[in-house]
């Protein structure tokens, strides 16, 4: 069977991207499938030397292609690029339109594709939502105001709908369903990709700040992303005798005045030029710690991270701030929850306090709930494959 996987890694290069999107490559892969890469996002590319976007593409479908030779070099050819004036690069415009036609499955991960006219032939167009919030309050509705953007058919042309939102429909997510049938996925992680190593000191996350821009607004009430978390618990430092440090991108991040409380703060694109540093910055941390998009825990959506799944799976435990997963996935052992400054610190407590106890249960979650075949099979059981 053969499958097409769409991302965003030449459209935002660095070495979390390529690893958000690539685990779905290789998870599909490992199950058997003729996998290719697609990329037609109809947006500039971002440069993160210069933190800009621009039309010039020449440096993330660089990044493209030497992060899927490293991932697996059988994607090493089998990729496709195009840029925002309609260039190709990798394989044709025609080669690439007669493969999503044949393929079994065409894989949108985060919707970044545009569902060009020849990409409706395929069989399966499976839409993943991997940012619940953004796209449900502000995206989606958007492309209904919009219908057709660059000719294209909107997110309403998939066929299948899952979203990292588990909570979904429930009473108290008011997220919209927009009148479609979402299915609830998790990010999947490629365990043997993630072997562990001896951990470092310090706890670690990477994130991007103030990634909305601006606040979100839906029926009264204002979401934000991580900026509207952090501050419940910027003094962490404070109480905990742990080391800590924030990987952190944006030209807004108050990066001195959290120094100023004991934060360690890092560049981070300086841990994340490749996936293969990013691996390493993830499993030389002693884990991870880290706040959730407000836009997450204020619709209590049950989202959970990409990165998170792959701190678990290097065996690194999780401290990380509730947005309704708990009520879905097992948490108190190698997977913390917090919602308080307190709660945060007696979490890192817990872990510390049995450490080795607390890697081997977060591997076991890792391997239990997000190893990519398990996650998959269960995603392709549901589109009759």
């Amino acid at each position: 069977m053969r499958a097409v996987v769409t991302g965003m890694i030449g459209t935002y290069p660095v070495g979390g991207v390529a690893w958000d999107y690539g685990q779905y490559a290789l998870g599909l892969q490992q199950l058997g499938f003729e996998v290719y890469y697609l990329e037609d996002t109809g947006c500039q590319t971002y440069d993160p030397e210069a933190g800009t976007y621009g039309d010039d593409c020449s440096y993330g479908a660089s990044f493209l292609e030497s992060s899927l030779c490293w991932l697996s070099p059988g994607l090493e050819k089998r990729w496709h690029f195009r840029d925002v004036h309609g260039q190709a690069l990798g394989l044709g415009l025609d080669e690439v339109a007669d493969l999503v036609a044949e393929a079994d499955l065409l894989l949108n991960v985060s919707g970044g594709c545009l569902l060009r006219e020849e990409y409706m032939a395929c069989r399966r167009k499976v839409l993943i939502d991997t940012d619940p919030g953004w796209n449900h309050f502000v995206n989606y509705p958007r492309w209904d105001r919009s219908p057709g953007w660059l000719s294209t058919h909107g997110y309403r042309g998939h066929d299948f709908f899952f979203t990292y939102a588990e909570r979904i429909g429930r009473p108290d997510c008011p997220l919209s369903t927009l009148g479609l049938g979402w299915r609830p996925t998790r990010p999947p992680v490629i365990l043997d990709a993630w072997q562990p190593r001896p951990p470092g000191a310090a706890w670690t996350t990477v994130m991007t700040w103030d990634n909305f821009r601006r606040p979100i607004e839906h029926e009264g009430v204002v979401y934000g992303s991580k900026e509207l978390e952090f501050g419940r618990v910027e003094e962490l430092p404070q109480h905990v005798p742990a080391e800590l440090e924030l990987a952190v991108g944006g030209t807004d991040a108050p990066r001195e005045r959290w120094r100023s409380r004991g934060w360690r703060v890092v560049d981070s694109h300086s841990i994340s030029r490749t996936p293969d540093e990013y691996r390493s910055y993830l499993q030389q941390s002693r884990g991870e710690f880290s706040v959730a998009k407000n836009v997450y825990v204020a619709t209590h959506c049950g989202w959970f991270s990409c990165r998170t799944v792959c701190y678990l799976a290097a065996q690194r435990p999780a401290v990380v701030q509730d947005t309704g997963f708990s009520e879905l996935l097992p948490t108190g052992e190698g997977l913390v929850v917090f919602s308080t400054l307190e709660e945060a610190a007696a979490g890192i407590a817990r872990i510390e306090a049995d450490y080795e106890h607390h890697q081997r249960e977060a591997r076991a979650v890792a391997e239990t709930y997000f190893d990519a075949r398990i996650v998959l099979t269960d995603m392709l059981g549901q589109i009759g494959l």
